[in-house]
Order: C-alpha cells, then sequence, then structure tokens
C-alpha cells in the first residue's frame, strides 16, 4: 500500500506539473489582457475630443514661457545667405491715442537730465514689418525674408506699455493683437530685434548672464550668453540692410570681449516673445581655445558693456546639467522669456534630440 501511495502521489505531481505548463501560463495571459483592456476601456470614457493651436510657446515640464520657436529646431543651422532683409523708408509711428505715452517718456527724459541725473537713452532701432518664411525648391531649405521700418528705443518704450489703458477702456493688446495669430501685429508693437547667443567655452562652460538691476527693461533676470538690440545707425552702414551675424559678432565682442576669430558661429532659430513681441535671432558660438577661465580673465581686463550683466553663471553644457540649472527652483521663474528655448535648441544642435529629450523626460519626472 506504501509503494501505491507513493506511485500516486508521483503521478499526481507529473499531472500538476503538465496542467501547469499547459494552462497557466495561457490563463496568466488571458488575464494581463483581460485587465490591460479593461484599464483602456476606464482610460477611453474619460478621453474627449479636444482642439488646440498649431502655434505652442516654449515649455519644459513646470517652465513654461512667452517665447514661440518661428523657424528652426537646433538640429540644423539656418545659414546667412538664407537670410533676405529689406529696410523700408516709412518711419513707424504710434496711433494717436498712444503718441502721449512717448511724449511722457520724453519729458522724464528731460527731468532727469534737468535734475543731473542720467536722461533715459534714446537711440535709432528696427521695428519688424513682416517675417516670411518659404522652402526652396530642390532641397527645401528655410529661405527667411524679413521686412523692417525705422523707429526708436522711446517708441518701443511707450509700445511696451501694451497692457495700459486706452481712452476707450480698450488695451493695445486687445485692440491691435490676434489672439488665433500670434504673428500678426502691426510694425509699432515689433519695435524689437535682438540677437540671443549660447556661448559655450572651450572647456564645455555654458554662459549664462543675469542682467543688471540698473537696465530698465527686464532688470534682473537671468538671460542668455549674450543679448544686443539691433542698432539703425551702427548695424547699417548707409542704406544697406543689417547683417545678423554681423550683429551677433558685435555681441559677443561688446559683451564678452570675444573677437569673431576666437569662435564658431551658428544661427539657429527665429522666437517671439508674444508677450511683450520682442523678435530674436537665436545664435550657437563655440569658443575655439577660451576655457571658462580665460573667458574671466578676459573679462577681468575691461568689457565694453560691463554695466548690462550683474552675475555670471558657467554651467557644464551636457542635457542633463543644463536642463536641471533651468529648473532650478531659484532660476525657473527668473528667466528672461526667451532664454531658456535658446539653452534648450544649443543643447539639440550639439547632442541631438533624442538624448536631450530623454534627458528632460527623467529630469521632468524627478520633480
Amino acid at each position: 500500500m506504501g509503494g501505491i501511495d507513493v506511485a500516486n502521489r508521483v503521478v499526481g505531481a507529473v499531472l500538476g506539473m503538465l496542467v501547469a505548463v499547459l494552462f497557466q501560463q495561457p490563463l496568466q495571459n488571458g488575464w494581463y489582457r483581460l485587465r490591460t483592456r479593461s484599464t483602456r476601456a476606464v482610460r477611453s470614457l474619460r478621453l474627449r475630443e479636444e482642439s488646440s493651436p498649431a502655434w505652442r510657446t516654449f515649455s519644459l515640464g513646470p517652465l513654461h514661457t512667452s517665447a514661440l520657436i518661428v523657424e528652426g529646431d537646433g538640429d540644423s543651422s539656418i545659414p546667412g545667405e538664407a537670410v533676405y532683409i529689406q529696410v523700408l523708408d516709412e518711419e513707424v509711428e504710434l496711433p494717436s491715442d498712444m503718441a502721449d505715452w512717448r511724449a511722457e517718456i520724453e519729458e522724464e527724459s528731460t527731468r532727469l537730465r534737468a535734475e543731473g541725473r542720467t536722461p533715459l537713452w534714446n537711440g535709432p532701432r528696427y521695428a519688424v514689418e513682416s517675417f516670411d518664411v518659404s522652402r526652396t525648391a530642390l532641397d527645401e531649405q528655410p529661405e527667411v525674408h524679413l521686412r523692417l521700418r525705422p523707429t526708436d528705443y522711446y517708441t518701443f518704450l511707450a509700445a511696451q506699455q501694451i497692457d495700459r489703458r486706452l481712452p476707450d477702456g480698450a488695451t493695445p493688446r486687445s485692440r491691435y493683437l490676434d489672439p488665433d495669430d500670434p504673428l500678426r501685429a502691426p510694425a509699432f508693437l515689433h519695435c524689437s530685434f535682438a540677437v540671443n547667443i549660447a556661448v559655450v567655452t572651450a572647456d564645455d562652460m555654458v554662459v549664462v548672464s543675469r542682467r543688471s538691476d540698473r537696465v530698465r527693461m527686464a532688470p534682473g533676470v537671468w538671460n542668455s550668453s549674450v543679448n544686443e538690440g539691433m542698432s539703425r545707425h551702427i548695424d547699417s552702414s548707409g542704406r544697406s540692410a543689417p547683417d545678423l551675424h554681423a550683429v551677433a559678432r558685435r555681441g559677443m565682442r561688446e559683451e564678452l570681449s570675444i573677437e569673431p576669430h576666437e569662435y564658431s558661429l551658428e544661427l539657429l532659430a527665429f522666437v517671439l516673445d508674444i508677450d511683450k513681441r520682442h523678435w530674436s535671432a537665436h545664435f550657437y558660438a563655440r569658443l575655439n581655445d577660451l576655457t571658462r577661465e580665460g573667458l574671466q580673465s578676459r573679462m577681468s581686463r575691461g568689457v565694453a558693456d560691463r554695466w548690462e550683466h550683474q552675475t555670471i553663471d558657467y554651467v557644464p553644457f551636457r542635457p542633463v546639467t543644463v536642463i536641471k540649472y533651468m529648473l532650478r527652483a531659484d532660476r525657473i521663474h527668473r528667466w528672461a522669456p526667451l532664454a531658456p528655448a535658446l539653452f534648450h535648441l544649443a543643447l539639440v544642435h550639439v547632442y541631438s534630440r533624442t538624448p536631450v529629450e530623454r534627458a528632460g523626460a527623467q529630469i521632468v519626472r524627478r520633480i
């Protein structure tokens, strides 16, 4: 009897193993499929049809900006010969109900001068009449067509009061801007065009500047390595149109004391701050030999526009470190609107999009 019991147990064990092999895995697979389908069904009940604008401003996790990348993705640079600039003759004029705002600025400057204080600077600038992009017939490379009008800094300052009430209660934003088309705006609201440059040293440190508390526009915010406004007097010889690469080189010289032969320079994108209506050409510059220490030493011997910067940070130029820096608690709400998009585009240009997006996703998940 004992032998029969042993034999029965052995047979039972074998049959149990056989049943497990034949049926357990299919049952588990079936249960997994049922659970997955149920989860999808529940999620689908919460889905709703929705519509969103095709134009979205730059964001990275909790960091949201008003910077709209109009042309360029960082992967490829835009050749200088693909940018066509035309300067129109007629100067920008403010509407009659905004003209007094400019007069107020002139009066303030006159008062400051009479008090022996520094008057408000006013210089000739350009306003953007239109910005258009086309593609070449064969290789579909971008061609940028930029039309400019003469203006000055006082007109720019007046137009920056975009949410100030007009006599009838409207604002320039509500009256002149189309919420469905962020690029459409009269030239007097586009009285700012600048270059912003992400500068990386020879030892792979990206330069991040903090604007001085003494500047009138956006004091104390963290910004690009170099920010240089286009000047009608300096950047145009006679009646010729300005060259964006030349403006960028002037900015490198005036703000960092770096000469053109000391770096490479590439145009990455055109970006519009849809809140303040500032246009920018975003550049990437790589220093050939100057390291962080070398750049600091160079700047210690004199910088033309030293007063514009209050602090300069040097950040290791790698996707993880730059993205973590941009999302730091003491940085995330203190950025100039156009700067985060610039540094992200520069990362994409050097490392390609996939590693940068992967690093960003990993960091955002940990926040």
